[in-house]
């Protein structure tokens, strides 16, 4: 149940952001919804094994390389979706990674936490 609501919380972030920024460009919601289905399956199989293999760079720079993994990540599933879900570059998808991260950060410590107990 917990995967669900995170991946339609991911896909309201990828509409919202695609309003901040022009570097994102969204279809509609159900592409945003398949999107962040294909993120988070993305996030199960490959990021486990980028990560294995940038250890000692993740280490070196404290833990910053792994919002290099997940903007690789977005760039995957940009190349998947096609022209549905489109970001415009390296640097976007970096910077979407880090405001979906911080977002799901201050998410998980305020709300959903504090459901759990």
């Amino acid at each position: 149940m917990f995967w669900l609501v995170s991946v339609v919380i991911n896909a309201i972030l990828f509409i919202a952001i695609s309003g901040y920024f022009a570097g994102l460009e969204v279809d509609s919601f159900g592409s945003a919804l398949i999107a962040s289905l294909i993120l988070s399956i993305l996030n199960a199989v490959v990021r486990p094994i980028l990560v294995l293999l940038t250890l000692p760079i993740t280490f070196i720079t404290l833990g910053l390389f792994l919002f290099v993994i997940n903007a690789f990540t977005l760039m995957i599933t940009d190349g998947i979706m096609g022209s549905a879900f489109e970001i415009s570059g390296f640097g976007m998808a970096l910077l979407i990674s880090v405001i979906m991260s911080l977002f799901n950060l201050v998410l998980q410590l305020t709300i959903l936490d504090k459901r759990r107990t």
